[in-house]
């Protein structure tokens, strides 16, 4: 199969965020201070090989707090949590350490800050994604979740003058687009932050893959399934007619999928780590890629402050 002479586009930015760096920082810490086992209420971040790898060094991951002894570490994921699992962590005496992603935080405060006004709020987001559970259990009045621009029309409001609205940070930006014109033509005096919930790393990685959408052949997203911005990309890849597959890693590569002369976009999801990137090229190369290009792409340089505790 050596002789196929394809070839990689490689995407810029891809990988790792600022938040999810973050997030497996402060567990990273919290084991070398704490010791063996840290708990971690849900996956700290959505991606199977980053879980996995912690599993293995004494971290262990929980649905509820239930699970979790007495006064241990306990570690909220990057997705944030509902204001009664923090009351509940408090009243069990946890030793927490909160991992939300700052600009999860930030979509928090806003929905605070328009119940507090007295709105209605609707939720932009998927049922059920952790962050959407985390940011409706902010909010003590009746949030509305929604996705699409057929659940804006069905959607009945107690009082449609007074709305306002915040979204999942790891929407695709196209979908959420049309779903906030959809909102503002049915409710003229909705208010919200335009696409500003939506996160820079999110939009950035989206934007790549728009880019490469026409110089490729077929697509490959590195993330987990149940990574929503990962498959928000390999959604995108499709929107634009290219063959596009969600891989954990490259185990899941079929040589299949390709033919002599393609060329090969390559992305990674927030959530995903370089070195499964790097698996993925040497896995391209075996199978007969002869080059690897990497765009110009967008150049990041945010950075989170760790939690006071773990920097003392």
């Amino acid at each position: 199969m050596s002789n196929l002479a394809m070839e990689v586009l490689l995407a810029q930015p891809r990988g790792f965020c600022a938040g999810v760096d973050r997030a497996i920082e402060i567990v990273e810490r919290a084991l070398e201070r704490y010791g063996a086992p840290v708990y971690v209420l849900h996956e700290i971040v959505h991606n199977r090989y980053v879980v996995d790898d912690l599993s293995a060094r004494g971290v262990k991951f929980v649905d509820s707090l239930d699970e979790v002894p007495g006064g241990a570490v306990t570690i909220f994921s990057a997705h944030g949590v509902a204001e009664e699992v923090v009351a509940r962590a408090k009243s069990r005496a946890l030793r927490v350490i909160d991992a939300t992603c700052p600009l999860v935080t930030k979509v928090h405060l806003q929905a605070q800050q328009y119940h507090r006004e007295g709105r209605e709020l609707i939720l932009i987001g998927h049922e059920g994604h952790p962050e959407v559970e985390g940011t409706r259990g902010r909010v003590s009045g009746k949030v509305y979740v929604l996705s699409t621009v057929e659940e804006v029309q069905a959607l009945e409001v107690d009082d449609p003058q007074q709305l306002s609205y915040v979204t999942q940070t790891t929407l695709s930006v196209d979908d959420t687009r049309e779903v906030i014109d959809a909102l503002k033509r049915r409710f003229p005096s909705i208010k919200g932050p335009e696409l500003k919930d939506i996160c820079y790393a999110t939009q950035n990685r989206q934007n790549a893959v728009k880019e490469m959408g026409d110089r490729i052949d077929l697509l490959l997203v590195v993330g987990s399934q149940n990574s929503s911005n990962s498959n928000r990309l390999r959604e995108l890849g499709e929107r634009k007619g290219v063959p596009s597959y969600l891989i954990d890693g490259a185990a899941q590569i079929d040589p299949s999928w390709f033919r002599a002369g393609a060329r090969i976009g390559v992305t990674a999801g927030a959530s995903a780590p370089e070195s499964l990137v790097q698996q993925v090229l040497a896995r391209l190369r075996e199978l007969g890629v002869t080059s690897v290009t990497e765009m110009d792409g967008e150049r990041e340089t945010i950075t989170f402050r760790l939690p006071e505790e773990l920097t003392r």
